[in-house]
């Protein structure tokens, strides 16, 4: 009976243990999962198509897209593979690793984190004040502001959400936590101060 007790007590701390794992991993492939499909409109409107464009997304940019404005394709490209880059590291996020690319992965999440967030907020709040007549757009746009207050407002903050789940995870099972903890601090710091100067200069 005493022997029976001792074998579980020793095997459920365990595998309580691997559940917790099995599970956070499930943050990074959401992330993962997150960043492939987000990319498919960027490579969809580089490559000529406004399918979902017209209704969702600034006239002003549509019409670069159409017109094939270079720098602007430029842009899609680069925010495309951008995408496919979050969608890596979070893919790395779900695996463990002891090489230096671990505090490199924690930095760029911790960075993708805050800029989400941030922008994804941005987007909330400027639609709730248009919808609450506190601040006023364009008629035509009055549509376009709703996709960006349900749409793609919080498809921005649960990306972000994600990346934060999923590095919280990463950092809670590596061996060298505290400084892994390090690089995700300075990646969110630095995203913290980009997201200010682009706000406060207009240009985000």
């Amino acid at each position: 009976m005493t022997i029976k007790h001792s074998l579980g007590a020793a095997v459920r701390p365990t595998s309580g243990r691997a559940l917790r794992l099995r599970t956070g991993r499930w943050a990074g492939f959401a992330v993962a999962a997150w960043g492939f499909l987000f990319a498919v409109p960027s490579f969809v409107w580089a490559l000529g198509g406004t399918f979902g464009a017209r209704s969702t997304v600034a006239p002003s940019l549509v019409k670069l897209a159409e017109d094939r404005v270079t720098w602007f394709l430029a842009v899609l490209w680069v925010t495309g593979f951008l995408k496919l880059f979050g969608g890596l590291v979070g893919i790395g996020l779900a695996r463990r690793r002891g090489t230096w690319t671990g505090p490199l992965t924690v930095f760029c999440g911790g960075g993708a984190t805050v800029l989400l967030v941030w922008h994804g907020c941005l987007f909330v709040v400027h639609g709730v004040l248009v919808e609450a007549g506190a601040r006023a757009v364009a008629p035509d746009l009055a549509g376009l502001t709703r996709w960006y207050l349900f749409l793609w407002g919080p498809w921005f903050i649960a990306g972000g959400l994600a990346f934060a789940a999923a590095v919280t995870h990463y950092v809670r099972r590596c061996d060298r936590r505290r400084t892994v903890r390090l690089y995700g601090c300075a990646g969110a710091l630095g995203a913290l101060f980009l997201s200010l100067a682009s706000t406060v200069s207009g240009i985000g």
